[in-house]
């Protein structure tokens, strides 16, 4: 039964409900199947009880969330890390890519005509509609959200009319839309590997448009979650409302994808931390040195920390690293001197490769980057340089000959945080990371009662992850009904 898959379309909801609800009957509760029990079950599900219920939860701050994650991050294929959320009442979901270096989250909106249909890997993507939903409402000019995110510099927002958002990103793309308060569902972290479902109430963009990057059907998702500093993130959100603490952690697995994604205070592994730049709008560190093998370029500290943006940026949303010219230059000549005889050519005008039979990691040396408070980030040969065809890749790259908005600047994506768990400490101010296997799991502290949990790795996908055996069962099943209909 190799490549049978289902895809969790809403068009065939009910019939794999129903289809569901037989493999339950027939297997007593096979894998696959998940029992839910609705609170308002043979009751009018007013708004006062879903209120009153809501705010009930509202009152317990979480232990920490557990936020499942699939794609990955390598450059020779789509390079990107996602998310599957849960919006609305009743909730349905949508894959968004996870992004540290942005603030707001949206997800495509019911009328946008340009955005498209299906998206990575042949994902069908889901179009959020606020009147679908009993607790979804628009956020209007004279709210105070609106207000403090605009600072005044969109004069025809006034009064009861819809608060608008552009999101621009480096790379040039935008999503442009309105902005309106859903309740979000998440997995709260209840024991060792274990979750319950849990929500909060967030303002996010409705997205009305976008531009052509976002909507290319080989790496677009339902939307964008911003896990930015910005007030309007949803980290920043959550912890406002007092739901989590402003404390995060990503692991993104390089080697088979997925990875973890953690909200809360982790306690394993031990990772020693560097000061957050202050004053800066993205995750901006001091980097003071870079080693290439046993040696070092021969640049001022000056050189890391200042330029077009001071220090270096992290950013899970970015796939590659891109480094100032003048560091750039030096870095890719010491890589390159280890193997002097190598034939040189440009791929699609912007990746130098080569040709190179034997292991990268043996033949190129490991890069390590050196930050304050003694915290280094060592990136090997393996990670840096990518297989593209029959070529070897390296993955980084000269912000000096990017757009304006990436010149000479100092950006670290996945291409080196991948392996590694991140932890962003917002409630010091401060950052960090180590290696790590992202495949294996981590230790939440519970804030409340002080015990530990175990939060596991993850790689979602499109498929609804039905098991072997309930895969061939729904086959002969849907083979039968065809038979009885036709």
């Amino acid at each position: 039964m190799a490549g049978f898959e289902f895809h969790c379309g809403r068009s065939s909801g009910y019939f794999v409900l129903l289809l569901l609800l037989i493999v339950q009957s027939v297997s007593g509760g096979g894998e696959g199947v998940i029992r839910v029990n609705y609170k308002f079950s043979g009751s009018e599900r007013t708004l006062t009880a879903l209120s009153a219920h809501d705010d009930m939860r509202h009152l317990r701050i979480l232990a920490g969330v557990d936020l499942p994650i699939g794609g990955t991050g390598r450059p020779d294929s789509v390079g990107l890390y996602y998310a599957k959320i849960g919006i609305g009442t009743p909730p349905l979901d949508y894959y968004v890519q996870v992004d540290t270096g942005s603030d707001i989250m949206w997800v495509n909106c019911i009328g946008c005509s340009e955005c498209p249909r299906r998206g990575y890997h042949g994902l069908e993507l889901s179009f959020y509609n606020p009147k679908d939903s009993v607790t979804g409402e628009l956020v209007l000019c004279n709210q105070k959200f609106c207000k403090d995110i605009t600072s005044g510099s969109m004069p025809s927002c006034y009064g009861n009319t819809s608060c608008y958002y552009t999101e621009l990103y480096g790379d040039g793309s935008y999503s442009m839309g309105y902005f309106v308060r859903d309740v979000v569902q998440y997995d709260q972290v209840s024991g060792d590997l274990q979750t319950k479902s849990s929500n909060g109430s967030v303002i996010f963009g409705c997205g009305a448009t976008q531009s052509d990057d976002l909507s290319s059907s080989d790496d677009a998702l339902d939307g964008v979650i911003g896990f930015g500093k910005s007030n309007s993130s949803m980290i920043s959100q959550l912890a406002s409302s007092g739901r989590v603490k402003k404390m995060f952690a990503h692991c993104l697995d390089g080697v088979n994808g997925g990875g973890i994604f953690a909200i809360g205070h982790v306690v394993q592994p031990k990772v020693n931390m560097t000061p957050l730049i202050p004053n800066q709008s993205h995750y901006n560190v001091n980097m003071t040195a870079i080693g290439i093998g046993r040696e070092f370029l021969n640049l001022s500290s000056y050189v890391y920390m200042h330029g077009d943006s001071q220090g270096a940026i992290i950013d899970s949303g970015t796939t590659l690293a891109y480094l100032p010219e003048v560091i750039y230059d030096q870095l890719v000549k010491k890589i390159l001197s280890w193997q002097p005889d190598l034939k040189l050519r440009t791929v699609n005008d912007e990746y130098t490769c080569f040709e190179y039979s034997d292991s990268v990691n043996d033949g190129f040396p490991a890069v390590t980057l050196y930050f304050q408070n003694s915290l280094t980030l060592k990136v090997l040969p393996q990670e840096y340089l990518f297989p593209y065809e029959d070529l070897f890749c390296i993955g980084w790259q000269n912000s000096g000959a990017q757009s304006r908005d990436r010149r000479n600047i100092t950006l670290l994506g996945d291409l080196v945080l991948s392996n590694k768990l991140v932890l962003y400490d917002l409630e010091s101010q401060a950052i960090g990371w180590t290696e790590y296997n992202c495949s294996s799991s981590i230790e939440l502290k519970d804030e409340i009662t002080g015990s530990v949990h175990l939060v596991g790795a993850h790689s979602i996908s499109c498929g609804c992850g039905l098991g072997l055996k309930t895969a061939l069962f729904l086959f002969l099943l849907i083979s039968l009904l065809q038979n009885i209909v036709y």
